[in-house]
């Protein structure tokens, strides 16, 4: 068996993705996904000029020594462009090996370790009030977790990706500006999960995304604060790569902190988990070097009693909210996983047999990852420009958004 094609392409039903497809000669072929969000271009190129001129008329099966090959032998190695760019074509690979064992892939990976995998949905609002009533929605329709998110008085958007503002129709998109108060937070937070445990009670499990917004005593002290609200967990609560930080954080709250979505390879996670300073790793496929790179890392967290919870929201694509179901099916560390749905257009684009049903998801027994990509109905839906926002605090200095 060879590959006989690679292609890549993006795509924007709603959202930028990067998808790549590969052909052996015998006629299998699989997709994979390498969407890095405001830099897709980045990553197409990558693979185009870079990446693909390497793997024609190598064997689809070697997956390890591919991997190796495109990790090893750039010497620039890691980054995000590096291994969303390794992780579309290790999932493509996985994709081909799955099929032609004819089994899904977490029977390749070893079996599934339970039923299915509890996600969590996201909800948020203006105000407490507009929050506390956006989860009461997500309970009584069945989500066992759901992450909350508040505005803050005084500020103007919250947290999240808005719509852009760039003024004229015709001028180029540019990212939004958003402004931050850590005081303001500091005192709001606490009074939304006292109102949401008032209003759904003990039996849901409520988290939350700090956003890598806090230094490491300002973060020490929410975590102490959201204490008697028993969060599932506290997300990011200082930028990823301020590592250290989290030794200071866990010596001062018992609040189970989560932290990863932006490491791009076990080496980014490896203190952490070693000194068992969080309790989640984030790590998603796609950012992380795809099924191979991703399950190292499960690996290496099951050791020193550290879960998963892979990132996934709506800028990764349905391929890899497959991937990380079957990994999350398969490794006995799994915990919880993001799940943010897809529009009508993304499942049309992506059809899959991954299922979700009130917070529950299956990633289905098709050979393979069980996500196909339909490129008819891509070309339909270009490449639109455009960015995460950034952050200012109120005097105008540059923040971690």
């Amino acid at each position: 068996m060879k590959i006989e094609a690679i292609k890549t392409i993006v795509t924007s039903p709603g959202q930028n993705f990067v998808t790549v497809r590969i052909v052996t000669e015998c006629g299998l072929s699989g997709v994979g996904d390498g969407t890095l969000n405001g830099r897709e271009l980045a990553v197409a190129s990558y693979l185009d000029d870079h990446v693909i001129p390497c793997l024609l008329g190598r064997d689809p099966r070697r997956i390890e020594e591919i991997w190796q090959y495109l990790y090893r032998g750039a010497y620039w190695r890691r980054g995000p462009v590096t291994m969303a760019a390794i992780a579309a074509i290790d999932m493509a690979l996985w994709d081909i090996k799955a099929k032609a064992a004819g089994m899904p892939l977490y029977q390749l990976l070893g079996g599934a370790s339970r039923r299915h995998l509890m996600t969590y949905t996201h909800a948020s609002g203006a105000t407490i009030e507009d929050t506390v009533a956006a989860v009461s929605a997500k309970v009584s329709a069945g989500y066992p977790a759901v992450r909350a998110q508040c505005g803050i008085p005084g500020l103007g958007a919250m947290y999240g990706v808005h719509p852009l503002h760039s003024g004229d129709a015709d001028a180029p998109k540019l990212p939004e500006e958003q402004v931050w108060s850590t005081s303001r937070y500091l005192q709001h937070v606490p009074q939304l999960f006292e109102a949401l445990r008032a209003a759904v009670g003990w039996d849901v499990h409520l988290l939350h995304d700090v956003h890598h917004r806090l230094t490491p005593i300002e973060a020490a002290r929410l975590g102490k604060d959201l204490e008697p609200y028993r969060l599932f967990w506290m997300e990011d609560a200082v930028p990823a790569e301020a590592q250290d930080s989290f030794r200071l954080i866990r010596q001062h709250t018992t609040t189970p902190l989560a932290v990863g979505e932006v490491f791009n390879a076990i080496w980014d996670a490896r203190e952490l988990i070693s000194n068992q300073l969080i309790d989640y790793i984030r790590a998603t496929s796609t950012h992380a070097g795809g099924v191979t790179g991703l399950r190292r890392i499960f690996e290496f967290a099951a050791l020193h009693h550290v879960r998963t919870g892979c990132h996934g929201p709506v800028d990764i694509s349905p391929i890899s909210a497959g991937v990380n179901a079957h990994l999350g099916l398969w490794a006995p560390n799994a915990a919880i996983q993001e799940f943010a749905d897809y529009s009508p257009e993304m499942h049309a684009m992506f059809p899959h047999a991954w299922t979700h049903h009130q917070g529950y998801i299956h990633p289905g027994d098709a050979p393979g990852h069980g996500v196909d990509f339909d490129e008819t109905l891509a070309g339909e839906h270009p490449y639109e420009p455009a960015y995460l926002p950034v952050c200012r605090l109120e005097d105008g200095t540059l923040w971690n958004w």
